[in-house]
C-alpha cells in the first residue's frame, strides 16, 4: 500500500501505517510503557532483529514510534509510543478483546499474555 498519502479510504491508510507481520504486536507491547530494544526482544522472541528493527524505523518514520537516545555509556535507547501511537491504544483494545472472542468462539484458550486472560467461566 501506498505509504505517500494516496489512499483510497480511511482503511487503507491505517493498514498501510500499522499493517504488517509485527507492527501491531510492537505497539501491543509499547502501550504499557517505554521499552528498549532487547526489552521487546525478549518480549517477541519469533522477532528477528533485523524485523524489529525496520518495524521499528517505519513506526518511528510515521510518527507512531518515539526513539530517545540517551547520552550515556553504556548508550541506552528506549521507544515509546507517540500522543498520535497513543491515539492507536482504543483500537488495539478492541483487536485484542475481537481476538479472544474469535479464540473463545473457535474453542481455543486465549494466553495468558498480549490481555488474553479470559475469565475461566467462558472457557470450555
Amino acid at each position: 500500500m501506498p505509504r505517500n498519502g494516496t489512499y483510497h479510504c480511511p482503511v487503507e491508510a491505517s493498514v498501510a501505517v500499522i499493517g504488517g507481520k509485527w507492527k501491531t504486536l510492537l505497539l501491543w507491547k509499547l502501550r504499557d510503557g517505554p521499552l528498549r530494544f532487547s526489552g521487546l526482544q525478549e518480549c517477541l522472541p519469533m522477532v528477528t532483529p533485523r524485523m524489529l528493527s525496520k518495524a521499528l524505523r517505519e513506526l518511528g518514520e510515521d510518527g507512531i514510534v518515539a526513539r530517545t537516545a540517551y547520552p550515556e555509556i553504556p548508550p541506552r535507547v528506549e521507544y515509546a509510543l507517540t500522543p498520535l501511537g497513543e491515539a492507536l491504544i482504543p483500537v488495539l483494545d478492541a483487536m485484542s478483546a475481537w481476538g479472544i472472542k474469535y479464540m473463545l468462539d473457535a474453542g481455543l484458550r486465549p494466553p495468558d499474555c498480549c490481555g488474553g486472560n479470559a475469565p475461566e467461566e467462558e472457557i470450555s
